[in-house]
């Protein structure tokens, strides 16, 4: 998986890696047990400071998609079936941006045909 970062992104740099990585586990560029580099490779690599990899890590592994050994490193976590909270994480965010593309007067037609377009870029296997 390569990782593109935008130094001129209004996006903090520890949210793009964040976002990257989701979207690369979502894809199956990235599996379950993968190892990652560590934060120092990783932070040489993309020329970043170490703190910033450390804290996109720590993010994602506070919200299950990494575990961290201090001997084996950082993999990519299993993943179960949603938690409980997770659905109402997804409707709040759901809200948001529906909010915004009726604001923006995109139509419905619109929404669902992006929405069918971007599911399909993700693992078949995980969407039934």
């Amino acid at each position: 998986m390569i990782l593109e970062i935008s130094n001129y992104s209004e996006v903090p740099i520890y949210k793009q890696l964040r976002d990257q990585i989701i979207l690369g586990i979502a894809k199956g560029e990235l599996a379950a047990g993968e190892q990652l580099p560590s934060v120092r490779l990783l932070a040489d690599e993309i020329g970043v400071n170490t703190m910033t990899i450390s804290k996109a890590y720590n993010l994602l592994k506070e919200e299950g998609y990494l575990l961290t050994d201090r001997r084996l490193g950082t993999k990519v976590a299993t993943f179960e079936p949603a938690k409980t909270a997770y659905p109402q994480k997804l409707a709040d965010q759901l809200a948001l941006i529906l909010a915004e593309s009726s604001i923006q007067r995109y139509s419905e037609t619109d929404i669902l045909a992006e929405v069918t377009n971007i599911l399909t870029q993700f693992r078949k296997d995980d969407l039934k």
